[in-house]
This record gives C-alpha cells, structure tokens and sequence, in this order.
C-alpha cells in the first residue's frame, strides 16, 4: 500500500517536520525526507500511521528495513529505536551535535543508522550556531 499525501501529511506534522531519529529538520536537508516504515513491509509492518517516521534520507538508508542492530557495548541483538511506541530522550542525548545512545536500543540505533557521520554531526552543529535546531538535553 502506497502512504497517500494526507498520510505524509499527518507523518510529517506529527514528527514536526524533522527526522524522527536524528531530529534534523527535513528542510534543512540536501535529500528530500522519506516515510519510513518502523516495522518493515517485509516484515508484515502495515502502512498506517502508527508505523510511519519521518526519516531524513540519510537514516531511512542506513536503518533499511532492520528492527534490531546489536548492542556495541554488549553485542546483544537489541530492537532499534521505535518513535512510535518511545520517547527519545529516554534513549538519547546530546554531546555537543553528537548523539549519544543512552540505552541498548539507543546504543544499537545511533550504530546501525551511522547517527555520527562526521557530515551528519558537522550539519547538527551549523544548525545549532545558527538556532535553527535545539542541541539542548531534553
């Protein structure tokens, strides 16, 4: 099932225009924002809201259609980050633009969705110096 336009519109307003896992704001980046499915269609994830994020490009392309990325600090499958069902300063917060994962599932979404690349962070800090993202802890 295709997400129709009233869809991406609920998704998008919802998430406050911005990547439901690194927070960017979507029109601030180069690559047009996509809906990613949290539970994958290959993995019977339907296409409703209530399984719909916000993704900028570059974490839709690195989460791909996981649902768990292992632990870098204990090498345990984890469930990744889900926007729906959790909060993210509960798993999340924020060194500097850094992102750091607080929790297994935090620790296994900033890893497998590359949260960190050098461009990503450099792109979080000139939008935070010019107040047009909040680095703050939440």
């Amino acid at each position: 099932m295709a997400v129709t336009a009233a869809l991406r519109k609920e998704v998008g307003r919802r998430a406050k225009e911005r990547c439901e896992y690194c927070l960017v704001p979507v029109e601030f980046d180069a690559s047009p924002a996509c809906m990613d499915h949290i539970i994958a269609i290959k993995h019977l994830g339907p296409t409703i809201s209530a399984n719909l994020a916000l993704s900028c490009y570059h974490c839709n392309a690195f989460k791909g259609d996981n649902i768990a990325g292992l632990d870098p600090d204990t090498s345990q499958l984890t469930p990744l980050f889900h926007p729906r069902n959790e909060v993210w300063p509960d798993h999340f917060s924020w060194s500097g633009a850094t992102i750091l994962g607080l929790t297994p599932t935090g620790r296994a979404t900033v890893y497998v969705l590359n949260l960190n690349d050098p461009d990503r962070v450099l792109l979080r800090e000139l939008l935070g110096a010019a107040n047009l993202m909040n680095l703050s802890p939440t």
